[in-house]
């Protein structure tokens, strides 16, 4: 139902050949095309081709570098194969292939190269024989010829809209997958957005400073990332603590989502900490009754209102699915007492060792349906969402059968080996939809987040690491050093080459 380009990969390993290739492009001025091989002022380009190569097939990745000092705003890479090379699919551009001839069409999202910027696509390939390398690569019809041009002529040109990427696709659950309204499986994939969830609470002002805006949405774009999720303080929310709340903070956490979504990425809210004086707690956690930190489970004077307040905001855009709550710990409460922990994080009321009255997850997910919102809601299981084994035996229950599960995968968390995953989590994602709303490593590298979204891709569930907040990465999850972007060494270049693979339409 949206007008969308889907951009299709698939994450392959194999040993790999690479070739720098230099060229130029023409320039398109004003959003426009240029019709003639003259124009205004002329681009230079370098062209990166890359492959890697397993016999039968190969995937080439080819990066486009602007190297003039005005951007190209619409492209279409063309070149050409020697061999039987086929084009399976590809990803971030419009591909396609007519006899040895490939041509690449600009998305939307990625139509302009910035000066002394970049584009990268790639796309899988099939080829029987040699595999020499492409050299014609040209660029809006010019050949790539590796110098700037120095002479300036009149261009014509033609006004050509690129294609259209359109809207976040809204979401329902079918069986044990999350499908668009057409029916085709989906995975969301993508980051966490941290700082709303605490901004307010701690004096910082909305969002901590970080931008908002569409070029911060940009930014995501080149990772490939396809959903975010937003964590979200009650206290904030209602109005009650902390500053800006009530209405300023809705509407900034609303403009935020429109503009996610607008720009195809779907949004997880997430309710991230709550109301409630823990004081049984040890004391190596947070005591205080405000919304400061993470509680063992939501409280029945705020979070049922919470939920009521969001999913009457939301409601009627199904491209926003709802976090119930982040990570439940009522069984630690209970001195471990796993029965009373699921009991408690259903039912709710008083629960062992729990100070305040408890919103069990029934409770909200009534909240949310009684304003006739119909969004896919998520819930995570206990130990900080990270022992799902009970989750179905305790399921709330939900007129329109729209629950997901919310799983959380940290290195230093119980469940953290593949033989727990096969054991606790497979025979879940088997029969519920399941969202790995948080993970990562504490060390800053990669290799366990490799395996968790290698495990992941095999059982087709969605992920989403923390975090996409430039804090540094000493001894946290942090994926990128700046707001625009640039990787943290390991655990984001890592994360985003992985990205980079995927295609939220696969299925496998």
């Amino acid at each position: 139902m949206f007008g969308r380009v889907r951009k299709r990969r698939t994450a392959l390993a194999a040993v790999g050949a690479v070739v720098s290739i230099a060229g130029t492009a023409l320039m398109a001025a004003g959003g426009s095309w240029a019709s003639d091989a003259s124009s205004a002022a002329a681009f230079a380009c370098r062209v990166d081709y890359t492959t890697n190569d397993w016999g039968s097939g190969f995937t080439a990745s080819v990066n486009v570098a602007n190297l003039g000092s005005s951007p190209v705003s619409g492209w279409t890479l063309t070149y050409s194969y020697a061999g039987n090379q086929t084009l399976r699919h590809g990803w971030n551009g419009t591909w396609s292939q007519s006899g040895k001839t490939v041509t690449v069409a600009n998305l939307s999202w990625n139509s302009t190269i910035p000066a002394k910027g970049n584009v990268s696509v790639g796309a899988n390939f099939a080829y029987s024989g040699s595999n020499a390398k492409p050299t014609d690569f040209a660029v809006n019809g010019a050949a790539c010829t590796g110098t700037v041009p120095t002479t300036t002529t009149t261009t014509t040109t033609t006004t050509t809209t690129p294609p259209v990427d359109g809207p976040a696709p809204e979401l329902r659950v079918s069986g044990n997958k999350l499908v668009t309204a057409d029916g085709a499986p989906y995975r969301l994939l993508g980051v966490n957005r941290s700082t709303s969830e605490f901004a307010c609470v701690q004096g910082k002002g909305m969002w901590d400073g970080g931008p908002v805006d569409q070029a911060s949405v940009d930014a995501m774009k080149t990772w490939n990332i396809h959903a975010v999720r937003v964590p979200l303080n009650e206290e904030c929310w209602l109005g009650v603590y902390g500053s800006p709340s009530g209405p300023a903070y809705q509407q900034a956490i609303k403009d935020y989502v429109d503009l996610l979504v607008a720009n195809g990425i779907n949004v997880i809210l997430d309710l991230h900490w709550t109301w409630g004086a823990y004081t049984n707690s040890p004391d190596w956690h947070c005591k205080d009754e405000h919304a400061v930190c993470q509680k063992p489970m939501t409280d029945a004077k705020y979070s049922p209102q919470f939920w009521a307040g969001v999913a009457n905001t939301f409601k009627g855009n199904d491209a926003v699915v709802f976090d119930l709550f982040n990570e439940p710990y009522p069984e630690m409460a209970a001195d471990w007492d796993k029965t009373a922990g699921w009991q408690c994080w259903r039912d709710g009321g008083t629960c062992t060792g729990i100070p305040y009255e408890v919103a069990g997850m029934q409770d909200l997910v009534d909240a949310v349906r009684s304003t006739g919102a119909t969004n896919v809601l998520m819930l995570g299981g206990l130990e900080w969402a990270n022992d799902l084994r009970e989750w179905l035996k305790y399921k709330p229950a939900d007129p329109l059968n729209n629950l997901a599960v919310s799983w959380h995968a940290y290195s230093f968390n119980a469940c953290a080996a593949e033989s727990c995953w096969d054991t606790q989590v497979a025979p879940l994602a088997a029969q519920v939809p399941v969202v790995l709303g948080e993970f990562g490593q504490d060390d800053c590298g990669f290799d366990y987040m490799q395996r968790v979204v290698d495990w992941a891709d095999a059982h087709e569930i969605s992920y989403m690491p923390w975090t996409w907040t430039p804090w540094g990465c000493v001894t946290g999850a942090v994926l990128i050093k700046d707001w625009n972007g640039t990787p943290e060494p390991g655990i984001g270049e890592g994360y985003k080459a992985h990205l980079l693979t995927q295609d939220p339409y696969e299925t496998r």
